[in-house]
């Protein structure tokens, strides 16, 4: 042990402690346990997200003494661990979770607090899930990962180059792996700690339909003929929360679903599987079996005085289980076993951050009290299993499924998740919104999700909030029918956003991609197995094909899904025929299966690669193993190629006990002629009677055909050079005929209406400046729905794009005239008259009244957001003296709060008096000399950051502060009064972001 201990250096006092962590190799040469200190390493609590708590405690003998090549810094200041990791110039960072924005995570900061995050933004800085995890891609392409092992909010610092920052509650250790030769194998070293995803039954890999909500058994039935009828590949219809009888888990509404056994079986009879959510929050109801049985089992949460604590949720007043216990854990598990009986195929966990409404945290208090098991952590407040709350949730509703049937593999999605929820359930990301931004985000989204280890995600394809356009859907249908897990998923009140909702060219479209992804299951199979099997990676960046290529490392409309590269296009103007394509070092073979489209993404096999192709089906279940196999082969520079097919009942355990077949097919150019055999084989499942179709890709789409039976060595003779060069043109050219032929998906975005008629779906505009990104919708109240600081990397607003947001009103009512409008760009400059960018917009408000609202970066202040707002009287009637009627201007921002317990707004008012103003104190209003006197502040004691919001006390009467779930309003209101032309109403004021103690 001593031989591996690092020594503490630096200073070190009663309040400060300082130096380089000590260390001990743990789990496999190359993975190494750091800690401040001794006693800091005994002070630990359990891992949780390790497979095996005590790998973490356990010293490995390592070969050749072997020591870290990077050892971590740390700082322990007001029981807070602050630990740093300097890697080389050059290095590129990626992981930590669920995230959204670039994927390339270098300039960001986030923080592990599982948040019900509904539309968020590139800028959100806690989501659903947390994975207190980096990946470390380093100049030379080999790679690095750390991981936090704690359950605690965890400060993930990215700001600095090529330095990572952790910053959470003492003590916990952080875990190092590598530096390996691959990111690959840093993956496979992780999954080694944290378990490997579970295997997942073959169905749950077909296309999903959910919508919130299928309202009755009927329309189910509807939608689920619709798909059969259209033929559209399908294998999942979902069940949101309106099954239920008034929102009570584990019940089915009477009059709707009547008889959920009934629906199943004709679902199954179609091919469909049956999917039906699960809540935590129980209604507290006496003579409700769930509550009753909960209450007589003591299984509740509890508040610190003993009680159990109550919260709002879907049902009303709601108890939470307290799964951190393994009795609670039995019995939820045992509910979910009787639940399974009605005919459940799987289970989606939802709301388990877990979230509770009315309050500003959006979740119950950090005093509540989990009675833990010892291993996990012992009795602890709920800050500590706030993050794995959704976590132990999931693996108590996995561990039911299987109670309910041995033989049949678990299917789970959660909402909610921690490092090693992989090994219970999938997960997608969350209440998006059906915008291009999203589209674009949702695949990096997904790839830091598996460079995390959770390669089983994927976004609500077409997004859950708002209303997709047909384009819109279209093309995010082509990338999502490509992504691990495959479902379309929208919100109430949104239009329909079925595969057929959106015209003939779009279903089309959708038709196309998802036949796509059904002759690709064979392979996305294989590759689950092996990520079960073994811990590697489902999809991934494109560089994971050349780490070392620096120019690969921030592509954000790419990725390899295995060893095919997708190339998809994310903007709303640029189809597949005018997408620039980078492709890595190395032969990359361009093919389709006669379905190219300029509204779907472009495939490419990399050369040496083998893969299986099976038919496009309508659902999974109706493969036969003596279906005809297809081998795409592509070949390397040497005149090789290797691949592998994954083969078994596609359900329950078997393959655990041998009964599986892994084919290692091998190809070989020898004197022009390609042989394509089986190299070895695994397993005691029968290889099926089946005929093989090899198609060589020579480029360009070419490919040479040949068939045979699977097992025997087939061989393609291949032509001249000249030959193959006339083959490859031509099919150039069919390609691009095939584009022009194509009958693209209609650009209508004004078209599309969304609730209430607002327009959803077009394009906001952006003011940008060095620190500020402000994105502003002219048509619906001239809103900014969007404020990014760039240098803390915070979104202080972020909304949807017909409610909330920053708005103006023009009277004291809540949302009265002003804030729904639709506004007129009176001027737009990119250089004006000493500001960097500026926008005017103008609404009629009625009355002969417009609301005019100018927004600039002042040249002289780029850190600053300008507004001048004025209430103008245009063509007010002589008959009323040219007075309008009775006016006020009132500002009403809604800002998004990142850390509501940790927030405040703070300011000195006129007559000199200081306030401190708390999310618990509720909507409080000042007036005369109350007033803060010309600015107040939002205040984030986590970020250490306020948000100043700096204006002309002499237009301002009245100031409001209003807290609400996740947000508050920080209102400006004018006096009241008729306007005139020569007496406007005004208001002007700014935004900064500054740092505080």
């Amino acid at each position: 042990m001593a031989n591996y201990e690092g020594q503490v250096s630096g200073s070190s006092s009663s309040d400060v402690r300082s130096g380089n962590m000590i260390f001990e190799p743990i789990l496999d040469d190359g993975v190494f346990r750091f800690d401040c200190s001794v006693d800091d390493r005994e002070a630990a609590y359990p891992s949780v997200s390790f497979v095996n708590s005590r790998d973490r405690e356990t010293p490995i003998t390592t070969h050749n003494h072997k020591v870290p090549s990077y050892t971590p810094t740390f700082e322990c200041l007001l029981e807070q661990q602050v630990v740093q990791l300097e890697l080389p110039l050059g290095t590129s960072l990626y992981g930590t979770g669920e995230v959204s924005g670039q994927l390339e995570r270098t300039g960001t900061r986030v923080f592990t607090w599982n948040t019900d995050a509904w539309g968020y933004g590139p800028g959100t800085t806690s989501l659903y899930q947390s994975h207190p995890w980096v990946l470390a891609v380093l100049p030379n392409g080999e790679a690095l990962g750390i991981l936090a092992d704690t359950t605690r909010r965890c400060e993930i610092d990215l700001r600095k180059e090529s330095t990572i920052r952790l910053i959470s509650p003492s003590s916990y250790p952080v875990i190092t792996f590598g530096p390996f030769a691959s990111p690959t194998e840093v993956l496979i070293s992780l999954s080694k700690a944290i378990g490997t995803v579970f295997m997942p039954p073959k169905w749950s890999l077909g296309y999903q339909q959910c919508r919130w909500s299928y309202i009755s058994d009927q329309r189910v039935l509807e939608v689920a003929k619709t798909f059969r009828e259209k033929s559209i590949p399908c294998d999942v219809i979902w069940m949101d929360i309106d099954y239920m009888d008034g929102f009570r888990c584990f019940t089915f509404d009477k009059e709707r679903f009547r008889d959920p056994k009934s629906l199943v079986k004709d679902l199954h009879y179609s091919g469909f599987k049956a999917i039906w959510m699960l809540d935590p929050g129980i209604k507290q109801e006496k003579g409700y079996f769930i509550y009753d049985s909960g209450s007589e089992n003591d299984v509740w949460v509890q508040k610190a005085d003993g009680t159990p604590f109550v919260g709002d949720v879907w049902p009303g007043p709601c108890v939470f289980p307290d799964y951190t216990q393994s009795k609670v854990r039995a019995w939820w598990a045992n509910l979910v076993k009787d639940y399974v009986s009605n005919g459940v195929d799987g289970i989606w966990n939802d709301m388990n951050e877990p979230a509770v409404f009315k309050v500003v945290t959006k979740t119950m208090p950090e005093s509540n009290v989990h009675r833990g098991d010892g291993e996990l952590g012992g009795c602890q407040n709920h800050s500590f299993y706030h993050n794995v709350y959704g976590f132990l949730m999931a693996r108590s509703t996995y561990e039911g499924m299987k109670l309910a049937n041995e033989d049949k593999r678990p299917f789970v999605l959660t909402r909610a998740g921690f490092s090693g929820s992989q090994r219970y359930a999938a997960t997608w990301t969350g209440d998006n919104l059906s915008t291009w931004e999203h589209l674009h985000m949702s695949i990096s989204m997904v790839l830091q999700l598996g460079l995390s280890g959770q390669p089983l995600s994927g976004p609500d394809i077409g997004g859950f909030a708002g209303n997709a356009t047909p384009r819109l859907f279209g093309r995010w249908m082509g990338v999502g029918s490509l992504f691990p897990f495959c479902r379309g998923h929208s919100e109430a009140g949104t239009t329909d956003h079925e595969p057929w909702s959106f015209g003939e060219e779009c279903e089309e479209v959708c038709r196309l991609a998802l036949k796509r992804r059904y002759r690709l299951i064979p392979l996305i199979y294989t590759l689950f197995y092996f990520a079960h099997t073994r811990g590697t990676p489902v999809a991934t960046p494109t560089f994971f094909a050349d780490p070392k290529d620096p120019s690969l490392r921030k592509l954000e409309n790419s990725f390899l899904l295995g060893p095919v590269l997708v190339y998809a296009s994310t903007t709303r103007n640029q189809g597949l025929d005018k997408l620039l394509i980078t492709l890595p070092k190395g032969t990359w073979l361009g093919f389709d299966f006669n379905d190219s489209h300029p509204d779907l993404p472009a495939l490419y096999l990399k050369g040496g690669s083998i893969i299986p192709v099976g038919l496009p089906l309508q659902h999974v279940g109706e493969a036969n193993p003596s279906d005809d196999l297809t081998l795409l082969v592509a070949l390397d520079e040497y005149g090789k190629a290797e691949g592998f097919l994954f083969e078994d009942d596609g359900d329950g355990y078997e393959f655990t006990k041998g009964n599986y077949l892994l084919t290692h097919y091998v190809a070989e150019l020898q004197l022009s002629v390609v042989t394509v055999s089986v190299h070895k084989t695994e397993g005691s499942w029968k290889r099926p009677k089946r005929r093989l179709h090899i198609q060589l890709l020579l480029g360009g789409g070419a490919m040479l055909d040949t068939w045979g039976v699977d097992g025997e060595a087939l061989h393609v003779n291949l032509p001249s050079e000249e030959e193959a060069s006339t083959l490859v043109s031509t099919s150039e050219k069919q390609y691009k005929e095939r584009l022009e032929k194509a009958i693209q998906i209609p650009d209508i975005e004004d078209e599309v209406s969304g609730p209430k008629g607002m327009e959803l779906s077009r394009t906001p505009i952006e003011l940008k400046s060095s620190e500020w990104l402000l994105k502003i919708v002219p048509w619906i109240g001239g809103r900014i729905i969007s404020m990014i600081h760039f240098p803390s990397g915070t979104q202080w607003l972020h909304s949807r794009i017909e409610i909330s947001g920053y708005e103006e009103y023009s009277g004291t009512e809540y949302r009265s005239a002003g804030c729904s409008e639709e506004y007129s760009i009176i001027n737009r400059e990119l250089e004006h008259a000493g500001e960097e960018e500026s926008v005017v917009l103008e609404g009629d408000i009625g009355g002969g009244l417009v609301l005019q609202r100018q927004i600039y970066f002042p040249k002289n202040a780029a850190n600053t957001i300008q507004i001048n707002s004025s209430i103008i009287a245009r063509k007010v009637g002589a008959g009323s003296g040219g007075f309008s009627r009775l006016v006020c201007l009132r500002v009403h921002p809604t800002f998004s709060l990142l850390h509501p317990s940790e927030s405040f707004v703070s300011f000195t008012s006129i007559d000199g008096s200081t306030h401190e103003v708390f999310p618990d104190g509720g909507e409080q209003i000042f007036e005369g000399h109350l007033i803060p006197n010309g600015k107040w502040r939002l205040v984030d004691k986590c970020l250490g950051l306020a948000l100043v919001n700096r204006f002309n006390v002499t237009e301002v009467f009245k100031c409001l502060v209003h807290w609400d779930s996740g947000t508050v309003n920080l209102e400006l209101w004018s006096e009241s009064r008729p306007v005139s032309e020569q007496s406007p109403l005004r208001i002007s004021h700014q935004y900064e972001v500054i740092q505080v103690p």
